[in-house]
C-alpha cells in the first residue's frame, strides 16, 4: 500500500523519549536500526529515507550515495568527526548536532577527572581497601582552591567547565583562538592568546576543543613538556588530539602527576592499552556526554532537530553547516 509517510531512521540505542516525539508524527514512519550496524548492513536500508539520526553510525559518500531521499542528518551528541559535512553541504543536506544537551554532563565529568587527579583518588581507596593505613602520609593529596587551570576550547562544554573550576576557587584561564578575549573576560575568566606559553602556568589542562586536521596531535610529546611538573591532564573531547603514547612517557616519567580520559585514540579502547595500567590515569568509555538526563535531553533535541528540516524550518542554532541554509 502507498504510503506519504517520510520515513526516519534511527538508532535501537536512541532515548525513548525522542523516538515517541517522532512516533506522534501521522506523517513519519519510525524505523529503528541496530547501534552497532555494519557499513554493509546499513546501505541496503537508506534508499527511501528521508532523516537519519546517528549514534557512532559513521555517515560519509558511500552512505550518502545510498540516500537519494535524504533530507537531514542528525547527530545523537555534538560531536561529527564521523560524518563527511562537505559532501552533505554539496547535496544541500544539514547536519544538526543536539547544542547543549549533553554540555552539562561532560563538564561535570572534566571537574570530576581534575577532582580525582588532585585528591589521589585511586591511591586513597587501595590504602583503605588493602589495609595500608599507615600509608596514608607516604601521598598527599591537593586542594585546588587557589590553583590554575587552563580550558582549552571555550565552546558549549568549555565556558561550562570553566564556570564550574572558578566556582572551586581556582583561577581559570582560557584558550580559544576563535572566541573574542572579551568574551572571555567577561565571563569572569583570563584569556590566553599563545598555548604554549601558558601551559607551564597551569596546574590542570582540560580540553573541549573539537577534533580536526588541526588539532589532531595537539598535545603531542614537545606541548606536554612544556606543561608545569606534576600538572594533570584531561580530555573528554575526542581521542587522537592528545598523543597517548607521549602521554604515557609523561606520567611514567613523573612530568605530569595524573589524566583523565574519557575518549581515545581507538575505541573501544582495548584493556592491554598501556597506559590503562597506570594507577595515575582514570578512565570512562566515552560516557561523559552520557547521563540519565543528558539521554533524554539528547533524543529528544534529535528528534526536533529532525523534524524542524522535514518541516522547512530548520533549527539554524544546532546545524553545522549553516552554509546549505543559505
Amino acid at each position: 500500500m502507498a504510503t506519504n509517510k517520510r520515513r526516519v531512521m534511527v538508532p535501537s540505542n536512541m532515548g525513548k523519549e525522542g523516538v515517541a516525539i517522532l512516533r506522534a508524527r501521522d506523517d513519519i514512519e519510525v524505523i529503528t536500526y541496530p547501534a552497532g550496524i555494519t557499513q554493509a548492513e546499513l546501505l541496503p536500508l537508506l534508499g527511501d529515507i528521508s532523516g537519519i539520526a546517528l549514534s557512532a553510525t559513521p555517515y560519509r559518500q558511500p552512505e550518502l550515495d545510498a540516500s537519494p531521499a535524504m533530507q537531514v542528518v542528525a547527530r545523537i551528541g555534538v560531536g561529527f568527526d564521523a560524518v563527511e559535512v562537505p559532501a552533505l553541504s554539496a547535496r544541500k543536506i544539514p547536519l544538526l548536532t543536539t547544542g547543549i544537551a549533553n554540555s552539562t554532563s561532560v563538564a561535570e565529568q572534566a571537574v570530576f577527572f581534575i577532582m580525582a587527579i588532585a585528591k589521589r583518588v585511586t591511591e586513597m581507596d587501595a590504602m583503605v581497601k588493602q589495609g595500608r593505613w599507615n600509608d596514608r602520609f607516604v601521598i598527599i593529596p591537593s586542594q585546588l582552591s587557589g590553583k590554575t587551570a587552563l580550558v582549552v576550547g571555550f565552546g558549549r562544554i568549555g565556558t561550562r567547565s570553566a564556570k564550574r573550576l572558578a566556582a572551586l576557587e581556582m583561577n581559570v584561564l582560557v584558550y580559544d583562538p576563535f572566541v573574542p578575549a572579551a568574551t572571555i573576560t567577561a565571563a569572569g575568566h583570563e584569556a590566553v592568546a599563545d598555548l604554549d606559553a601558558v601551559l607551564p602556568r597551569a596546574d590542570y589542562v582540560t580540553i573541549h576543543c573539537p577534533k580536526s586536521p588541526a588539532t589532531v596531535d595537539m598535545f603531542d610529546a614537545a606541548r606536554l613538556a612544556r606543561m608545569k611538573k606534576g600538572a594533570g591532564l584531561v580530555n573528554t573531547a575526542r581521542g587522537g588530539i592528545v598523543n597517548e603514547d607521549a602521554l604515557y612517557d609523561a606520567l611514567t616519567s613523573g612530568h605530569l602527576r595524573g589524566a583523565g580520559l574519557d575518549v581515545f585514540d581507538e575505541e573501544p579502547a582495548p584493556a592491554s592499552k598501556k597506559i590503562l595500567k597506570l594507577d595515575s590515569v582514570f578512565a570512562a568509555p566515552h560516557m561523559a556526554g552520557v547521563t540519565v538526563e543528558s539521554i533524554i535531553g539528547m533524543a529528544m533535541a534529535t528528534a526536533n532537530n529532525i523534524l524542524s528540516v522535514l518541516d522547512g524550518k530548520p533549527n539554524r542554532d544546532n546545524v553545522v553547516n549553516k552554509d546549505v541554509l543559505t
